[in-house]
């Protein structure tokens, strides 16, 4: 099957670009998130393709008044890589690795917004991870800073983002759990679980990121802090290993209360501190959502507007679909410097230096 991307010179394999290797949980996705100045007009989108599974979807999310709107979209994908839009939504390479623009226009959401980079983008360590005998992640990620151009109109209210508007994008692709869960559990391993956390941060004249994933013992299996100057090529950041949050938390919750990270430069330890200003709901883009959760079949074509009130949800809900959330925050650093950036945590089962042994129970310690 020949399509778009045969046309590039682009292959990694024999075979047609159609074909991504053998696991049907191949997987290839945007995300991006924004936000003002002053912490407000939080948005955020979600772009995925799923090769083996023949689907593309896409949300798109806006925060007003406490509200989180939510558009959701999913078609066929005709094993066409390159149609980069699913009905209502759709994303724009206006310059590869530096400008992209999202168009929204589907059930009374509408967006026009142009991310354009602060420095090259960076890549994280590639994320292996196995439950048991079974590969759960192996994926790449690539992460950018930036800033936005553009509006937002929710039922016909139009409102420009204002200078300054800033926020994340990624790219990332490889082997993620998408579509329909495999019925068959596997045996020999202890109960499964999860433990993620994702700061980036805008400053004025720079970038941090950091990342944690964890073993249920707390040692991580992926972790890294990268400081990213404005304009930095990808060889001019700032990379460590060693640096440490330490985590406050909403109480009867597994949603992150703020937090104190200390990163080891190399020239002697910067500490940062998040104080939260607002919560997003990743499962407006589809991250640990019962109906539009990634790569799930909707048919042809499937666009659906969901709304929901960020005060009245239930933050150990049954369906877990309410612990994955991401906290902006106003971050400040012992080098003097304030910023915006957002807290992203999703912790799933036991994580043993909380305290947690189960899905429902909540952190007794940071």
């Amino acid at each position: 099957m020949l399509t778009k991307g045969d046309d590039y010179p682009l292959h990694q394999t024999p075979e047609p670009i159609a074909y991504s290797g053998t696991d049907r949980n191949f997987y290839d996705r945007y995300f991006f998130n924004g936000y003002n100045p002053d912490g407000s007009g939080f948005f955020a989108l979600a772009f995925g393709v799923y090769p083996h599974l023949d689907i593309a979807d896409a949300s798109f999310c806006c925060i007003r008044n406490g509200v989180q709107h939510n558009l959701h979209a999913s078609r066929e994908l005709g094993m066409e890589r390159l149609d980069l839009a699913v009905g209502p939504i759709r994303i724009e390479v206006i310059e590869p690795l530096k400008v992209l623009r999202i168009h929204v226009d589907g059930e009374g959401i509408k967006a026009e917004l142009t991310f354009t980079g602060r420095a090259f983008p960076i890549e994280e360590p590639r994320f292996t991870f196995r439950n048991g005998p079974r590969t759960f992640m192996d994926y790449t990620r690539m992460t950018q800073n930036g800033h936005y151009s553009g509006w937002i109109e929710i039922d016909g209210e139009r409102i420009d983002v204002v200078p300054g508007c800033s926020g994340t994008r990624d790219r990332s692709w490889g082997v993620r759990p998408v579509g329909a869960a495999d019925a068959q559990p596997h045996s020999g391993s202890r109960q499964p679980s999860f433990f993620w956390q994702w700061t980036p941060i805008n400053l004025e004249s720079r970038s941090l990121f950091f990342h944690l994933n964890a073993h249920r013992s707390g040692k991580p299996w992926n972790t890294r802090a990268v400081i990213a100057p404005d304009g930095a090529g990808h060889d001019e950041f700032v990379e460590t290993p060693d640096a440490e949050m330490v985590t406050q938390h909403q109480p009867g919750t597994r949603w992150p209360a703020g937090g104190d990270l200390v990163i080891d430069t190399g020239q002697g330890p910067l500490s940062v501190s998040f104080t939260p200003l607002q919560r997003f709901q990743m499962r407006g883009l589809g991250y640990t959502c019962a109906r539009w959760g990634h790569g799930l079949n909707h048919g042809a074509l499937a666009v659906e507007r969901e709304d929901f009130d960020l005060a009245a949800l239930d933050p150990l809900a049954p369906d877990m679909g309410n612990l994955h959330v991401q906290i902006l925050c106003r971050v400040t650093t012992s080098a003097g410097e304030t910023g915006l950036g957002t807290f992203e945590q999703l912790v799933l089962g036991p994580y043993d230096p909380w305290g947690l042994t189960g899905y429902g129970d909540t952190p007794v310690s940071g």
